[in-house]
């Protein structure tokens, strides 16, 4: 959580956190991303691996972050959306993997809410981020 412009707010005393910042605070211009799914350029799923599926989407929030002038260090939020939380916790060290691989060591603010389902009928995720480029 060091290569972060941002100050991560986590209570003296309090148990720490696997992977995600109780809070965060930041200044400068907000970026607000769509739920994202890990389709690729073309709308298109080339896998219903959930953890790859979970590739795909982060690669998609870093490119739509770049197209507004951030970078995963700029990512103070995300909320995460799945269809079936036991596969999601099946798959924790592929989905540890590919964070780490797109994102980086960079654990912002974080919720994972499970769905009935996603708009997107192969879709097994979907995450929103909101990130804040420091002027």
């Amino acid at each position: 959580m060091t290569d972060s412009p941002h100050q991560f707010l986590h209570p003296k005393g309090w148990k720490a956190t696997p992977g995600y910042a109780c809070g965060v605070a930041a200044e400068g211009r907000m970026l607000f991303l769509g739920g994202l799914v890990g389709w690729n350029a073309d709308q298109e799923f080339e896998t219903d691996d959930f953890a790859g599926q979970v590739r795909q989407a982060l690669e998609n929030i870093v490119a739509v972050l770049a197209e507004g002038g951030g970078a995963p260090r700029h990512i103070v939020r995300m909320t995460w959306y799945v269809t079936d939380k036991q596969e999601y916790l099946n798959s924790l060290r592929e989905i540890g993997a590919a964070y780490k691989a797109t994102i980086g060591r960079h654990y912002p603010a974080m919720a994972l809410v499970q769905v009935a389902g996603l708009v997107e009928d192969r879709a097994k995720v979907e995450i929103e981020v909101t990130a804040v480029v420091p002027k």
